[in-house]
């Protein structure tokens, strides 16, 4: 059997990428990254998308990464900000937003946690030219935090509060963050799901009906409630 750490293809990618590095991310693998990320949540999505509120700054032109998380951020006397943690949050929450905000902001690089919706893959992402990372489990905040050198600045802190606002950090080796989905809307996820469907039922066979009748109990697979 062979060294994990061997099997696992690892990537040092600098922002801005361009679509040959991007393109050459394999799900599976992992990434870290250098350069420029912002964050972006439905705070901000509903300010530009949902009022027609004008970006702050020219994301375009300054970063093409979004991460979908909530900074542990704390003001220093200074006035500037340290983050000590970032935890990143569900993007399937803002599925709605994505096509938009990826067209407006020439955004190729989303990250969160636990993917998007796998349709959004072949309908948003790919039209898009764009892949989604995700973070490795939970409780790493504090692992990706050591990646923010700095904020280079931030925008509606006062308006949004500090998980909502318009957050650009400059990160050094970044990460770790898994490809789930590539320029061609192979997702992680999704394959390897299918590979579990595929034999689930042998689990279910042969089982007797549920004794108690509590709400919920049942085996019927169509009818499961995860």
């Amino acid at each position: 059997m062979g060294n994990p750490d061997e099997d696992l293809k690892i990537v040092r990618l600098a922002l801005p990428a361009g679509d040959e590095d991007i393109g050459r991310l394999e799900t599976g693998s992992v990434v870290y990254l250098t350069g420029t990320v912002y964050t972006a949540r439905e705070g901000v999505y509903q300010k530009v998308l949902g009022e027609g509120h004008a970006l702050p700054v020219d994301l375009r032109s300054l970063s093409q990464a979004n991460f979908h998380c909530s900074p542990a951020a704390a003001a220093q006397p200074d006035g500037r900000y340290k983050v000590g943690a970032v935890t990143a949050t569900a993007s399937f929450r803002f599925s709605r937003w994505m096509d938009r905000w990826l067209k407006l902001t020439g955004t190729r690089i989303v990250i969160g946690k636990g993917g998007m919706p796998h349709e959004d893959y072949g309908k948003v992402m790919v039209p898009n030219g764009a892949v989604y990372l995700t973070t490795v489990g939970y409780g790493t905040g504090a692992l990706l935090g050591r990646g923010i050198r700095r904020v280079r600045e931030v925008h509606w802190l006062d308006e949004l509060g500090i998980a909502q606002a318009l957050w650009i950090f400059e990160v050094e080796d970044f990460g770790p963050f898994i490809v789930e989905s590539d320029v061609r809307g192979n997702s992680l996820f999704h394959q390897h799901g299918e590979a579990i469907n595929a034999r689930i039922d042998a689990l279910y066979a042969g089982l007797k009906p549920p004794a108690l009748h509590r709400y919920g109990e049942t085996d019927d697979r169509k009818r499961e409630v995860m």
